[in-house]
C-alpha cells in the first residue's frame, strides 16, 4: 500500500507538471516533493500505531490465555468472563481485521480465515455478543443485581474471579439493550459507561456516543428535561454532531407542547423515571428463582422421603425419593445416576450440541443461547439404554413410547421462560401417534454455583439443582386432562455450569401403568400410586428446614 500511495502522489505531480510546464510548475513540484516524505512519514506513523495496537492486542490475548489456563475451565462459567471472552473475539477481533485490511495484511487475513475453516472453529458473531449481553441483563433482573456490582465483577456470593468492565464494555451492553428498544437497561448501562469513562486515564469508549444513546433512552422513558440537558452537553462538546442540534430543538418543542416555558426547560428537573416493563407472572417467577417466596410451613410439614421398592429389582437397590410437593405430586429422585454415566452422556451430547435458528430453520452453533440441545436414543450407547431402563423403574411409566433423552447445556443467563411441557390442544392423539406428554423427568447432571433451579409458578415451589438427582412430575391428570398447575420454568444460570437430561413420557403405553382413577380429580400420593398404602415415611430435609 505504501507503494500505491507514493505512486498516486507521483502521478498527481506528473499531471500537474503536464498542465504547467514552467518555473511555477517546477516550484510546485519542489513543494510537492517536499511533501512526499511528510506523507510517507505520516503513513509510517499510522502503521506503527496500528502495529503497536496489534502487539498490545496479542499480549492481552496471551495474558488472557495464560489466565484461562491458570484458572481452568471453571472460569468461563462466570457470566462476566464469558461475556468478555465473546466480546474479545467479536468486537476486538473486528477492530484487528479492520486495521489489517487498511494495509497490506490481506494475505494474513486470508491465512487466518483458512485456519478457521481447516480447524472448523466457529468463532462467535455479533449475534452471539448481543445474546451474551442480553443474558447479563436477564441475570440482572432475575437476581436484582446492581449495575455497578455487575460491572465490577461482583456476582452475589460467587467465589469465581473476574475483572471489572471498562466503559466500552458497559457501553456495548447498553447498546445491545438500546437496539432491542429496552431503554430501561440502556439507561442503566449507559450511565455506568459514562461514570467509568470519566475515571479512565485512557478512555475506552466514545463519550459522544454514550451521551447520544443515553439522552434518547431518557426521552423514551419519559425524562424529557434530562434528555435535553444531556443533548446540550453533547452539542457543546461537538457543535458539528449530526443529531445534537436537531435533537435540542426537538426536545424543546416537545417540552413546549407540554406547556413548559423555555426559561424553565432546564430548571427544576424531576427525579429520574425509569420503569421496567414486567408482569405479575414475571414477578413471581423471578422471586421464586431468588427463593424469596414465603414457604407454606403447614404444607411443608407433610412432606417426607421414602425408599421406592415397589418393583422386584428395587428390593435390592431401592430409589431414594423425596416428595417436594403434594397434590400435584412433584418428587426428587436422589443419586439416580452416577458421575461416570453423566460424563459419558455429556461426551455424547457435545458431539451434536446444536441450536435451531427459528428464522431460517438451520442448525447452528451458538454461544449465548438459553440452551444447546442434543437427542440421544437407546442405540447411541449402552449408558443411554441403561438410564432409560432405570427411568422406567423409577417412574413406573413405559419408556418405549417416550421421547429420546434430551441433553441440554445452558449458556450465559441460560433459562426457560414459564411454560407447559404438554400440549393444551384438543385431539392430541390425532396429531401424534403416542398422545400427549403425560410426565417429565429432569436429571440434573451438574450443580451450578448460583441459579439454574426449576420453579413451579402456581405451586410457589422452587427446586435447586442437585447433581445426579432427577426431578419428576406429571403434566396430565390421571383423567388425561392437562394439569394447569404444572406450569414451570428454568431459572437463569448465574454462575457455574448447568447440564440437564430430560425425558418426556407419552400417554400411549401407560394404560396399565397409570390408569384413570374412579374420580376425575384422583391424584397420586406417591410415584406409581395404584391404591396401595403409602410407603414408609422418613424425615424430609425440606420440611425440617421449614420447621426451623
Amino acid at each position: 500500500m505504501m507503494f500505491q500511495i507514493i505512486l498516486n502522489v507521483l502521478l498527481l505531480i506528473a499531471v500537474s507538471a503536464d498542465s504547467f510546464s514552467s518555473l511555477a510548475s517546477l516550484k510546485a513540484l519542489i513543494g510537492a516533493e517536499r511533501d512526499i516524505p511528510v506523507m510517507i512519514n505520516a503513513y509510517v506513523e499510522k502503521e506503527l500505531e496500528k502495529l503497536d495496537y496489534l502487539k498490545k492486542f496479542a499480549q492481552e490475548i496471551q495474558k488472557s490465555n495464560n489466565k484461562a489456563i491458570r484458572d481452568g475451565e471453571e472460569a468461563i462459567t462466570h457470566p462476566i468472563n464469558a461475556f468478555l471472552l465473546i466480546k474479545g473475539m467479536t468486537t476486538d477481533w473486528n477492530k484487528v481485521i479492520k486495521i489489517m485490511r487498511s494495509n497490506s495484511a490481506d494475505d494474513f487475513i486470508r491465512n487466518v480465515t483458512y485456519q478457521r475453516i481447516v480447524k472448523r472453529i466457529n468463532y462467535p458473531t455479533e449475534v452471539d455478543l448481543s445474546g451474551a449481553a442480553i443474558g447479563i441483563l436477564r441475570l440482572q433482573d432475575t437476581y436484582e443485581m446492581n449495575t455497578k456490582d455487575i460491572a465490577d465483577g461482583k456476582i452475589l456470593n460467587s467465589k469465581m474471579r473476574t475483572v471489572a468492565l471498562t466503559a466500552e464494555d458497559c457501553f456495548e451492553i447498553g447498546r445491545v439493550a438500546y437496539s432491542e428498544h429496552d431503554y430501561y437497561h440502556a439507561i442503566l448501562w449507559m450511565q455506568e459507561a459514562r461514570e467509568r469513562i470519566q475515571k479512565e486515564t485512557k478512555p475506552t469508549a466514545n463519550l459522544e456516543s454514550i451521551l447520544d444513546h443515553l439522552a434518547f433512552s431518557l426521552y423514551k422513558q419519559g425524562n424529557l428535561k434530562r434528555a435535553l440537558l444531556l443533548t446540550d452537553e453533547l452539542y457543546r462538546m461537538n457543535p458539528d454532531h449530526p443529531r445534537a442540534k436537531g435533537n435540542v430543538r426537538w426536545y424543546e418543542d416537545l417540552l413546549e407542547d407540554e406547556g413548559i416555558r423555555r426559561a424553565d426547560m432546564r430548571r427544576k428537573v424531576p427525579p429520574m423515571n425509569n420503569p421496567r416493563d414486567k408482569s405479575n407472572l414475571k414477578d413471581t417467577y423471578e422471586a421464586l428463582c431468588r427463593q424469596e417466596v414465603p414457604i407454606n410451613t403447614k404444607a411443608q410439614s407433610r412432606l417426607y422421603c421414602y425408599y421406592k421398592m415397589d418393583r422386584p429389582y428395587l428390593r435390592l437397590a431401592p430409589f431414594k425419593v423425596e416428595i417436594v410437593h403434594q397434590n400435584p405430586l412433584v418428587v426428587l429422585f436422589r443419586d439416580i445416576v452416577s458421575d461416570e454415566e453423566m460424563r459419558i452422556i455429556e461426551m455424547l451430547a457435545l458431539a451434536r450440541a446444536t441450536v435451531h435458528n427459528v428464522v431460517t430453520g438451520n442448525i447452528e452453533t451458538a454461544f449465548y443461547r438459553t440452551s444447546q440441545s442434543s437427542w440421544l436414543g437407546s442405540t447411541e450407547h449402552e449408558v443411554v439404554k441403561r438410564i432409560n431402563k432405570r427411568l422406567d423403574l423409577a417412574t413406573n411409566l413405559e419408556t418405549e413410547t417416550a421421547e429420546e433423552l434430551q441433553v441440554q447445556n445452558y449458556g450465559i443467563g441460560g433459562h426457560y421462560e414459564p411454560h407447559y411441557d404438554c400440549s393444551r390442544r384438543e385431539n392430541v392423539f390425532e396429531k401424534t401417534k403416542n398422545g400427549n406428554r403425560i410426565a417429565t423427568i429432569l436429571i440434573y447432571m451438574t450443580e451450578p454455583e448460583i441459579g439454574g433451579g426449576t420453579v413451579f409458578i402456581d405451586l410457589k415451589t422452587s427446586v435447586s439443582c442437585t447433581k445426579n438427582a432427577a426431578l419428576f412430575w406429571y403434566n396430565l391428570m390421571r383423567s388425561g386432562a392437562v394439569d394447569m398447575r404444572s406450569y414451570h420454568a428454568a431459572c437463569p444460570v448465574l454462575t457455574g455450569t448447568k447440564w440437564t437430561a430430560n425425558k418426556w413420557f407419552h400417554e400411549s403405553g401407560q394404560e396399565w401403568r397409570r390408569p384413570c382413577g374412579l374420580n376425575q380429580l384422583d391424584q397420586e400420593r406417591y410415584v406409581g400410586d395404584l391404591g396401595a398404602p403409602e410407603p414408609k415415611r422418613h424425615l424430609n430435609i425440606r420440611s425440617e428446614k421449614a420447621r426451623k
